[in-house]
């Protein structure tokens, strides 16, 4: 029996006492055969396997949120006891402990299968530089499977795991997302330790998630991000600021027509359309941006200094053992010797340049939108025209890295030939739990979209405001001074009376549930959201005899809202009969 491997969906099966994960896994090592994809570099045995079972069967699967769930891991990435090659038998060494991402997902409960197949060293968008063989594409083999991450996404891609480990410097784990079919999340850099990854360009590098759904990514985002103080690039989770993935309307930048490329993908170009025409559907709007200080950074990667970084990396071993290195990565590598420190300075000089001139595009809009690539290519095209091509695969993500962008990739659809296209969501650090929630509302519509879908990393807060901060009234300022945005204009349940309190002039209403046996109305409110690390301070400016408390949306949803205690309003105005604050004050003139 082939069990399905949502991450959802085995949760529920081990959490009924259905399913036992030693079933799960001997049911991948039948699934994997023989690997006629090339996915696999190394696969645990069924004893290895069966330890990792083991070790929780006194575990309560509730406590444990991947408990028993199956993982691939990039072979740059160490899981002890298991060689790490990076794509090179020659360089292979044996690690004694798991990198820092990978501790987190076993003491979360999941299970290692073994490591995927990868461009070498990290160093392509297409699949096909590794000695091992390309690796192929899920949907036709005779086409790539996107690289670097290529066994990492196509082993999701066949149902031989429930989610895998990528590396993405340059759009590894966004490219071979795309082409097979995936969400593949490219988290801020920082949020996911590095310690433990062979590097490919130290100070850019991500570990990134290939997952079949949001809900998948956003389980393993939750319990492998943290800061790590083993790794200097680490970084500490920030509140993301305004939570586009919710709000009942955002701002979508698209790059002006002129600046979109396909490399002659009608099919592609078209899938992008509809995709754009579905943001707008689910509130988004479009807005035109200038996509070449976008460019001009990406270029910086390959064509500046910061290849250069490639080569130190591995030095030493380049340096030693040069011939064992494949062709097209050696020439990339042995390329990047003719860059001085000077030039490192006059590359840092220019992002920086960059990094002021992208800023400008994000003050319009809340998130950018690409194609993940413009096209795809078969094996023996890539293999024909290895470096070409694989910069046309990097023209919509050698950037995100060197601009400090977070993103996640998503399915948009297939072309007439049965191989899928994906776009990519783009926003700035820190922003990938808004992200996440665009993604899915993408992936689903509106309506099915719920809070159902957050992360445990939301970080934020709604409140439900009914009098004067409302938007444009007196005490907003108090809401905006903190971060905060508003997602919503709704009522509340029928349930509620509002009043004026005493005063002169009256500027605070007083909004008490009733019973329910029909005399109470809904309510006007507003809905805003605020980083969670403000709202103890908003709340401890709140006078008596309002208060914070739980109000029921008519929609049924509870949030937390302005409430006012029974006794004030015994003297109060009761004006439910306006619905609402502002249809009182327009009244009163």
């Amino acid at each position: 029996m082939k069990h399905d491997l949502d991450i959802g969906s085995l949760r529920k099966r081990y959490l009924a006492g259905e399913l036992h994960p030693l079933d799960v896994m001997q049911d991948i090592l039948a699934c994997i055969g023989d690997d006629p994809h090339r996915v696999w570099i190394h696969r645990l045995s069924p004893d290895e396997i069966q330890g990792y079972v083991l070790a929780l069967q006194d575990k309560d699967p509730a406590e444990l949120p991947l408990y028993g769930i199956p993982f691939a891991i990039k072979d740059n990435i160490d899981l002890a006891g298991a060689p790490t090659t990076a794509g090179c038998p020659e360089f292979a060494y044996m690690p004694q402990r798991h990198a820092t991402v990978v501790q987190r997902l076993i003491d979360a409960g999941a299970i290692p299968i073994g490591k995927t197949n990868l461009d070498q060293f990290a160093t392509g968008l297409n699949g096909t530089r590794s000695p091992h063989g390309a690796c192929r594409n899920a949907y036709d083999a005779d086409y790539i499977s996107g690289g670097s991450s290529s066994g990492s996404a196509v082993a999701i891609a066949l149902g031989q795991a429930s989610f895998s480990l990528g590396t993405d410097t340059a759009g590894s784990g966004r490219v071979p997302a795309a082409f097979n079919n995936l969400v593949g999340v490219k988290p801020t850099r920082g949020w996911l330790s590095t310690y433990g990854v062979v590097p490919a360009c130290r100070s850019l590098d991500c570990v990134s998630i290939f997952a079949v759904n949001t809900a998948s990514a956003g389980s393993v985002l939750s319990a492998a991000a943290g800061y790590d103080e083993q790794d200097p690039y680490s970084r500490h989770m920030l509140a993301h600021g305004f939570d586009f993935g919710h709000a009942a309307t955002f701002r979508f930048g698209v790059p002006r027509a002129e600046q979109l490329q396909f490399f002659g993908n009608q099919q592609a170009a078209l899938l992008f359309q509809r995709s754009c025409d579905a943001l707008c559907a689910v509130g988004g709007t479009a807005v035109e941006v200038d996509f070449v200080p976008f460019l001009n950074a990406a270029r910086l990667l390959y064509e500046g200094p910061w290849v250069a970084e490639r080569y130190a990396a591995i030095r030493e071993f380049f340096d030693a053992k040069t011939e064992h290195i494949h062709p097209v990565v050696r020439e990339i590598i042995a390329g990047s010797k003719k860059f001085s420190a000077a030039d490192a300075f006059c590359g840092i000089y220019q992002l920086e340049a960059l990094r002021q001139e992208t800023a400008s595009v994000w003050n319009k809009i809340d998130c950018l939108v690409t194609p993940t690539a413009g096209t795809i290519y078969r094996i023996d095209e890539m293999l024909a025209d290895p470096i070409r091509l694989n910069a046309n695969l990097g023209y919509y993500t050698n950037f995100m890295n060197l601009l400090d962008c977070a993103a996640v990739a998503v399915p948009a659809g297939f072309q007439d030939n049965g191989l899928p296209f994906g776009i990519t969501l783009v926003a700035r650090a820190h922003q990938d739990i808004p992200l996440l929630h665009l993604a899915d509302r993408l992936l689903h519509g509106a309506k099915e979209h719920s809070a159902k879908n957050e992360t445990l990393l939301d970080g934020r807060v709604r409140v439900a405001v009914c009098g004067a901060h409302l938007e444009g009234l007196p005490l907003n300022h108090q809401l905006k001074s903190r971060g905060a945005h508003l997602v919503a204009r709704v009522q509340s349940s029928a349930d509620y009376r509002l009043y004026a309190l005493p005063g002169n002039p009256p500027y605070r209403p007083g909004m008490v549930r009733v019973s329910a046996d029909g005399t109470g109305t809904a309510i006007e409110v507003e809905i805003w959201e605020m980083p969670a690390c403000e709202f103890g301070s908003f709340v401890a400016g709140i006078p008596a005899p309002l208060g914070i408390g739980t109000i029921t949306l008519a929609s049924g949803e509870q949030v937390q809202g302005f409430v006012c205690e029974q006794y004030a309003v015994q003297d109060a105005e009761d004006i439910s009969r306006f619905g609402g604050w502002r249809a009182y004050l327009r009244q009163q003139g």
